[in-house]
């Protein structure tokens, strides 16, 4: 089963990457931004943002962000992905907190997920309710990092990708 989770982990990276470099930046709303593309001829629209902070005791670090993505065509809606910016230890959970409440994404290379669309569900719901949310995880080194993001303009930003997703 983990194998089947990490392979589909990569393939799903790989995609989200390819995915994001070819997007259409369509509005801002705070601190985040809304993209849109086509994949194979269907819309596939998401909100996005960078920490306002990211801590750890490293030299290098490659992008970091968050995406909550939607794909009408294929009904997965509301899927949220982060980027750390290098590999997770393997293993290893990334751990969110929004609020007063936690949530483990399993991770795959780079990328944290959610492991069902309820958790996704639970964790949009604290975003819209929140002020801040904050991701630690552990690189394959070992190091620590723990990244700060704004929740404002979320809402509208996430509505706003629905919106132009015909959601």
């Amino acid at each position: 089963m983990k194998h089947l989770m990490s392979a589909a982990a990569l393939f799903i990276g790989v995609t989200l990457f390819i995915t994001v470099a070819h997007a259409e930046a369509l509005s801002e709303h705070g601190v985040w931004t809304v993209f849109k593309t086509v994949e194979g001829g269907s819309p596939v629209c998401f909100a996005g943002s960078e920490p306002q902070k990211d801590e750890g005791d490293y030299t290098k670090r490659g992008d970091i962000y968050i995406l909550v993505t939607h794909r009408p065509a294929v009904k997965e809606l509301d899927v949220i992905s982060i980027e750390a910016g290098y590999d997770y230890q393997k293993g290893l959970d990334a751990t969110v907190t929004i609020g007063g409440g936690k949530f483990e994404l399993f991770t795959s290379g780079s990328t944290a997920w959610a492991r069902d669309s309820a958790t996704d569900k639970k964790m949009v719901n604290a975003m819209k309710k929140g002020s801040a949310m904050i991701v630690t995880g552990k690189s394959w080194r070992g190091t620590k990092t723990k990244d700060t993001y704004s929740l404002t303009g979320f809402t509208a930003a996430y509505n706003a990708a629905r919106k132009a997703c015909g959601l």
